[in-house]
């Protein structure tokens, strides 16, 4: 789901957390080597992200927060702040050309340039705490 993050909304924040689990503990953080990519800078976009982005004159970036059960992507524009929010289950990852990936959900996806190493090793991380997400509900 995207939605407007900017304003505080104990429903819509009740939403996010039942779709993609509750921030992780700073115990849980240390354990994982952090949760957050830093920033990203966005190379493409879905219709309705771009149409957002386009709005002010900004470089277009965002953030990946990882999530127990999936991953909040942050962006702003306009002086308001949008999350992108999908869970495991819903989340794809493509990686098409050698410094780029695509993150999808649904009719929304962002693509990510990724020139740095820990753009990549911050992927990677992802894809194995998804794994790990899937192993685990399968033992349940």
């Amino acid at each position: 789901m995207l939605v407007n993050v900017s304003y505080n909304k104990p429903k819509l924040k009740k939403e996010i957390d039942e779709a993609v689990g509750k921030a992780f503990s700073f115990k849980e953080r240390l354990k994982l080597g952090g949760i957050g990519s830093g920033k990203l800078f966005i190379t493409s976009s879905s219709v309705s992200i771009h149409n957002l982005l386009i709005l002010d004159s900004y470089l277009n970036t965002c953030g990946v927060e990882l999530r127990p059960d999936g991953i909040i992507v942050s962006f702003r524009s306009l002086l308001e702040t949008y999350a992108l929010v999908i869970p495991y289950y819903k989340l794809n990852i493509y990686k098409g050309k050698a410094e780029e990936y695509g993150i999808y959900r649904d009719h929304h996806f962002i693509k990510i340039k990724a020139d740095r190493k820990s753009i990549h090793n911050f992927f990677k991380k992802l894809q194995n705490c998804k794994a790990r997400h899937w192993s685990s509900e399968k033992l349940q």
